[in-house]
């Protein structure tokens, strides 16, 4: 429950920083900041995923190849 909580007043400070004052009345008009930041991370966060994605692929191929060699090894009956 207290992570819930912080989790929604996290939210409300983050809304509350990249509102505008002059449109809401209220708000810090981090608005470009923010999407800076985002422009910028948004290339690393690309990087970083596709090479996540390629590991798995790698690893699912060693897995099925590894299954492979253990079907035929059972199909055989343990003589290789």
């Amino acid at each position: 429950m207290k992570a819930l909580i912080i989790g929604i007043v996290i939210i409300a400070a983050a809304v509350f920083a990249i509102l505008p004052p002059e449109t809401a009345g209220f708000g810090l008009g981090w608005r470009n900041d923010v999407l800076a930041f985002l422009r910028g991370g948004l290339p690393v966060a690309a990087i970083l995923i596709g090479l996540i994605a390629v590991f798995i692929g790698v690893a699912d191929i060693k897995d099925r190849a590894e299954a492979k060699a253990e079907a035929k090894n059972e199909d055989t009956g343990g003589k290789e």
